[in-house]
């Protein structure tokens, strides 16, 4: 199996390790982003799994291209099939999830909320009487607050967003504006390939003219939640999870096997890793409607990534 589980060139400058992404930043301002195949959960690093990086790289050069013109964005250019370039950015500390429907399982999630007993959330009052699953009167802007040091993030409403001084009225005006229109964008061309876009995270960031870019990716499996749309009306109906692109079989199965918190991550095995990464090719299939094309060209995947970086050695 072709993995790339590391991409660390001591010949760039600026190294940061993420989870999942190796980041480096150009004297020139600009910033290279390798995808791994690393795949983190729990809070740890569980496994990796094959063409993983290569499937959100070029998931993300998908949607950015049939975006740019709503929202600027932060790319330059695609030197390998697991590596963007793009402008450096001054990230904002607000996290933008726009919703479509009633949906989620985390502890900010608005059906976690609703479930509760909470009907104002994030600045926006929702009826009663919601089923969980249900489409929203309207998507909606659930924003948190963004926890660089590892803290928990914090919902938030708009009229909080401006008054803890995170965003100025315009620039979450600006934002707003861009993250719900990328939405209806995403959901219209999902409604296209028997899809449902049903939320998503969106990162934005400033230039140094100050000006509002989208970063990080879009409309991902990592950063978006996608239901089969001919499954949602019996699955609703029955008051079932409509049929997804399940890739949580690893995390299902060390889950069921150990504590991952704290307990050492037992072997995975092959077939499971396998199992995932066609899931993930397949979703790439389906989102963009386009052929996954692996680039196995005989070296290694770090020996090919290395190759396509040479001309930013000299720069650096």
């Amino acid at each position: 199996m072709r993995i790339l589980a590391e991409a660390h060139f001591p010949e760039l400058p600026n190294y940061y390790r993420g989870k999942v992404r190796e980041n480096y930043d150009l004297p020139d301002g600009r910033r290279i982003i390798i995808s791994t195949d690393r795949l983190s959960a729990f809070d740890r690093i569980l496994t990796c799994i094959p063409y993983k990086g290569q499937v959100l790289t070029q998931t993300a050069r998908y949607w950015f291209e049939a975006t740019k013109d709503i929202c600027p964005n932060h790319v330059l250019s695609y030197p390998d099939p697991n590596v963007v370039v793009g402008k450096r950015l001054d990230i904002l500390p607000v996290e933008i999830v726009v919703r479509g429907y009633l949906a989620g399982t985390t502890g900010t999630s608005i059906l976690t909320l609703y479930k509760k007993g909470e009907r104002e959330m994030y600045g926006i009052r929702l009826p009663d009487g919601m089923r969980d699953n249900q489409i929203l009167p309207e998507p909606i802007i659930t924003p948190t607050s963004k926890e660089f040091d590892g803290g928990h993030d914090e919902p938030l409403t708009p009229a909080e967003i401006v008054e803890r001084g995170l965003l100025t009225k315009a620039q979450w005006q600006t934002l707003s504006q861009y993250a719900l229109a990328l939405f209806a964008r995403g959901q219209s061309l999902a409604r296209e390939r028997g899809l449902i876009l049903v939320d998503t995270k969106y990162e934005f960031g400033t230039d140094a003219a100050g000006n509002i870019i989208l970063a990080d990716e879009i409309h991902t499996p990592d950063s978006s939640r996608y239901w089969l749309a001919d499954s949602y009306q019996a699955s609703f109906e029955s008051g079932k999870r409509p049929a997804s692109f399940d890739k949580d079989f690893v995390r299902a199965w060390v889950a069921e096997r150990c504590d991952p918190y704290k307990d050492p991550i037992p072997e995975i095995p092959a077939d499971l890793i396998e199992q995932t990464s066609k899931v993930y090719i397949s979703a790439y299939e389906a989102i963009t409607a386009q052929p996954f094309v692996p680039d196995d060209n005989g070296e290694t995947p770090i020996e090919r990534v290395r190759r396509n970086l040479q001309p930013f050695f000299a720069s650096a």
